[in-house]
């Protein structure tokens, strides 16, 4: 029989504390979205008392219907020197009207005198009076127990006393916070050992959780370890995001779950959506991909050379520890034209194209994908780009206009004002010429009007469809201003939403094949369903 284990993502709050790693209030909600998805229990949206950005995002995400998720709030005991009922934070908290919050108290008695600088019962009190006062506000109330294992260490008595009153204030689950990161596997199996027994001392069968950082490079080890010992919530974030040295990985620790463990949640139904659901997230927040990362990374299970590769033909179990397509992800063979045959025959399947394995286009089709890798492309995001590509390589591939040239500027005549941006396009059109002009907030809007102006008359389908997102991203950014961009463009009509990709030395020339790319994938998709 499966055990029940829940998943607590925090990558809107902690991980946006990663270096270089920023989310708008916009990504934020496309991200709780992706993860509603792919079936995270618990999304830990901000902290509303600290941040106007996430009070913003709590009440972006009450318009949107959550079909598994449940958002919380996260947030601080209250000041000591405040009435719990008239304190700004928890107030903030209960403002923020989400299903569950969570808040974090002090646990090591040196932060209790040091950092907040009260006496240490005086820490005692505002834990229980917290909680207390949010008790009724919210379904579910958890409580972090920040530096628990260094305040274990240096305190057994105290931090023990720091849980009971947690209890006491009404908390539903007490996670076990390894904050600095620093602990090692056989000291929070002693500490998490001794928290159970304590619990079974009092008689009562409080829930424990675990929030694990990686400065000691074993936060996904604790927190697997910390599920070993009954632990029945485990807090992460996806791809590790976190300050200093990141999080416990998520993107790890589900599947380790899941597939070794034998444990049963929602996303342990969905993991083939995993690799792509941690790519997406990377993309949102312009961050490369980690290539070498467990389960997700485009090199978790390629093989290159040797006894490998020859090993891995007759039985892929010899290198490798799980089928890669159960976390979504591929088996490449780096010297091999067989690299990426099952996704292209896999991409096939999806885009209705009905490819046989041995068919000589599946080859040409691998052989323009490497070639365009080669130069910047990446398709993860881009999947609309793709079956463009595989059509094209089938000679079904409409073409619904051609360019004949286009031309941009870009002018600053007042200093107090910004740049004006014009672009002028000619196409041909059915053999009919079109010569149009259009303004823009910038030259790739300008660019982007300029074009539906001159298509829609031809295409009015086109009025219903939007741009909803642009992304750029240099490539060797050792190039400097001569580096080659890859430009991401996320389109939209009433019925579905698509992504497409283009890549030059020239960020027009790069937007220019991602907007024509993407008009041509909905003109394409128009045709198909009018075709039903």
């Amino acid at each position: 029989m499966s055990k029940q284990i829940t998943i607590y993502d925090t990558t809107l709050r902690d991980g946006t504390q990663a270096e270089n790693f920023n989310l708008s209030v916009e990504d934020k909600i496309r991200v709780s979205l992706k993860l509603d998805k792919l079936g995270i229990d618990f999304i830990e949206g901000g902290w509303p008392g600290a941040n106007p950005a996430s009070s913003e995002f709590f009440k972006e995400i009450r318009n949107y219907d959550l079909h598994h998720s449940r958002i919380a709030a996260f947030g601080s005991t209250r000041n000591f020197k405040n009435m719990a009922s008239a304190d700004p934070n928890l107030l903030a908290l209960v403002e923020a009207k989400t299903p569950v919050i969570t808040i974090f108290g002090k646990t090591w008695d040196i932060h209790v005198t040091d950092a907040l600088r009260i006496k240490l019962d005086d820490n005692l009190l505002i834990i229980e009076d917290s909680l207390r006062f949010l008790r009724p506000h919210v379904n579910k109330l958890f409580y972090d127990a920040e530096h628990f294992f260094d305040g274990f260490k240096a305190s057994r008595d105290y931090a023990l006393t720091t849980l009971d009153r947690a209890v006491a204030g009404g908390a539903d689950c007490l996670v076990l916070c390894d904050t600095n990161g620093g602990t090692l596997p056989h000291e929070l199996i002693e500490i998490i050992t001794e928290v159970k027994a304590h619990f079974s001392r009092e008689a009562n069968d409080i829930a424990l959780g675990i929030h694990a950082h990686n400065d000691a490079e074993t936060a996904v080890a604790n927190s697997l370890l910390a599920v070993s010992l009954g632990i029945g919530q485990v807090q992460g974030t996806m791809n590790g995001y976190g300050e200093r040295c990141g999080n416990a990985n998520l993107t790890s620790i589900m599947p380790a779950l899941a597939l070794k463990m034998d444990y049963d949640f929602a996303v342990a139904e969905n993991l083939e959506h995993l690799s792509e659901t941690a790519r997406y997230i990377n993309e949102l927040a312009n961050l490369p991909h980690n290539r070498y990362q467990p389960y997700i990374g485009s090199s978790a299970f390629a093989h290159k050379g040797g006894i490998h590769v020859a090993a891995v033909k007759r039985n892929p179990l010899t290198y490798e520890h799980i089928e890669p397509e159960k976390v979504g992800n591929i088996r490449r063979i780096l010297i091999s034209d067989q690299s990426g045959r099952s996704n292209v025959l896999h991409k096939a399947k999806k885009f209705g194209i009905d490819l046989d394995s041995k068919d000589p286009v599946v080859t040409a089709i691998l052989k323009d994908l490497k070639d365009l890798e080669t130069q910047g492309f990446q398709y993860e995001g881009a999947e609309a780009s793709f079956e463009l590509l595989m059509r094209s390589a089938l000679g079904a591939r409409r073409r619904y206009f051609d360019l004949k040239s286009f031309r941009i500027i870009n002018q600053k005549t007042d200093m107090d004002q910004p740049p004006q941006a014009e672009a002028t396009i000619r196409l041909e059109v059915g053999g009919e010429m079109v010569h149009t002009a259009a303004l823009g907030e910038g030259p790739v809007n300008a660019l982007d009007n300029a074009l539906r102006k001159a298509l829609t008359r031809f295409y009015p389908a086109l009025a219903d469809m939007w741009l909803n997102d642009y992304r750029v991203r240099v490539l060797a950014s050792e190039h400097g201003t001569g580096a080659k961009v890859r430009v991401l463009i996320e389109s939209c009509d009433k019925t579905s939403t698509w992504g497409t990709v283009g890549v030059s030395h020239d960020i027009l020339e790069a937007s220019w094949q991602a907007l024509v790319d993407s008009i041509s994938y909905k003109l394409m998709k128009d045709a198909q369903e009018q075709q039903k």
